[in-house]
């Protein structure tokens, strides 16, 4: 809900980018690598991407329908990425980015797969900033479920 509002107001502020523009295809760029990272379990190529002082913050709907808040740092996420025998997938299907100078938002639906079959959903946003002329990620924070998924 929080994340709605916020995007809310961003919308209101400034126009979403087009999608198909260069500083659009910039701004995912990290975006596009932390998947890759969750895809290969590589903590560093998912560092890579991370201001060293990026948050995560995870609001989580279990099965019983409670729910929880959970917080850490970039670099906890990272170490949590170890090799294995899963196959992760994370599909983020029409993001919606905004662009205003050097602080971007990227807003989308995500499908969360192991093995090809889907563990988990909810909506991603990514809180970007442009340091040193390039994007990087400030921040991540997701909702998560395992009901009302589309596989």
């Amino acid at each position: 809900m929080l994340i709605a509002a916020a995007l809310a107001l961003a919308l209101q502020a400034t126009a979403p980018a087009d999608p198909a523009s260069a500083e659009a295809a910039a701004v995912m760029e990290p975006v596009n690598a932390t998947f890759a990272a969750l895809a290969a379990r590589d903590g560093a190529l998912l560092t890579a991407q991370l201001d060293p002082e990026a948050r995560m913050i995870a609001a989580v709907e279990r099965p019983d329908g409670t729910r929880v808040i959970r917080r850490m740092t970039g670099q906890e996420f990272a170490a949590g990425l170890r090799p294995g025998a899963e196959r992760f997938e994370e599909i983020m299907s029409n993001p919606v980015i905004v662009i205003d100078g050097d602080v971007a938002s990227v807003f989308g639906r995500y499908v969360f797969k192991i093995n090809g079959t889907t563990a988990h959903c909810g909506a991603n946003h990514f809180d970007m900033i442009r340091k040193d002329g390039a994007w990087i990620i400030a921040g991540i924070s997701w909702s998560q479920r395992t009901t009302g998924c589309d596989a």
